[in-house]
C-alpha cells in the first residue's frame, strides 16, 4: 500500500545547495528563513493561535537524497565519516523515507500580498525551495528532555574556526545576513573527510558565491561575489 504527503509549503533560505548548511537546526540561530505556503494552503484559519508558541517542528523532505534504494548503515559526520553506525541511530538524509525533523524558532507572522501569510523562522538547517509537509508547534512540557542521552552527539558541536573575513568583502554582503554567515563558516560547513588547506571551497549564500580556504583551525574568506543570475 503507498502513502501519500502533500508538499503543504516551501522554505525560502539563503542556501542554493546542501553545501554549507548547518547540520542541525539551531546551531546558526542568526539564520533567518521563511515558510511560504503553498496557495491550497494559504489559510489563516491553519495559523490561528500559532502566534502563541515560541518554536515550531518542521517535517520535511530530504529533496537532494530521495532514491530508491537504502543502505541500513550510515557514516554520520560527527564520527568523521569513516565508522558506520545504523541509520535509525542517525540523522543521515539517506534513508528508507528521506524525510526531515528540525526544530525551529517563530520570529514573526508576516502577512504579504504576493505569498500570503508567511511563517519566519531562525536557525533553520533547510535548502532553499526544500518541500514541508507538516508544521507542529513545540510544547516545551512534552518535547524537552533535559536528562535525555545523547548518545555519539550528546553534546552541541561548537564553532571549531576563527574566521577572518576582509570588511571590504564582508561589506558585500547585507548587513542583516553577515552574523549568520560568520557563524556558517565558523561552524565548518566542509565535509568531514576535506581537510586540505590549499584547497579552495566555494558556498552559496544569499545570493552570493562565497570562497574560502581552511589552514587548522582558521578559516579565511578569499572572495564573495554576487551570484549572476540569467535575465529572461
Amino acid at each position: 500500500m503507498e502513502h501519500t504527503m502533500q508538499v503543504i509549503a516551501r522554505i525560502r533560505s539563503d542556501f542554493p545547495t546542501k553545501f554549507g548548511i548547518p547540520r542541525q537546526a539551531g546551531l546558526v540561530p542568526e539564520l533567518r528563513a521563511e515558510i511560504v505556503f503553498e496557495p491550497a494552503y494559504r489559510s489563516e484559519d491553519a495559523l490561528r493561535g500559532l502566534d502563541g508558541f515560541s518554536h515550531l517542528w518542521l517535517i520535511w523532505e530530504f529533496s537532494q537524497a530521495v532514491r530508491s534504494d537504502w543502505s541500513p548503515t550510515v557514516r554520520p559526520p560527527r564520527l568523521g565519516g569513516n565508522e558506520r553506525i545504523g541509520v535509525f541511530a542517525s540523522r543521515s538524509p539517506f534513508r528508507p523515507n528521506p524525510i526531515g525533523l528540525s526544530c525551529v524558532k517563530l520570529e514573526e507572522i508576516r502577512r504579504t500580498a504576493h505569498d500570503g501569510t508567511v511563517l519566519v523562522v531562525s536557525g533553520a538547517d533547510l535548502m532553499d525551495g526544500t518541500p514541508i509537509y507538516d508544521i507542529k508547534p513545540y510544547l516545551p512540557y512534552a518535547d524537552a528532555h533535559p536528562e535525555a542521552i545523547g548518545g555519539f552527539a550528546n553534546a552541541a558541536p561548537e564553532a571549531a574556526l576563527t574566521v577572518n573575513c576582509p570588511p571590504a568583502l564582508l561589506a558585500r554582503i547585507p548587513r542583516d545576513r553577515r552574523a549568520a554567515l560568520l557563524g556558517v563558516l565558523a561552524h565548518d560547513p566542509r565535509p568531514s573527510y576535506q581537510d586540505d588547506p590549499e584547497r579552495v571551497y566555494g558556498m552559496g549564500f544569499a545570493g552570493f558565491d562565497v570562497r574560502f580556504r581552511v589552514d587548522g583551525t582558521s578559516l579565511t574568506v578569499c572572495e564573495i561575489e554576487k551570484i549572476k543570475t540569467e535575465e529572461i
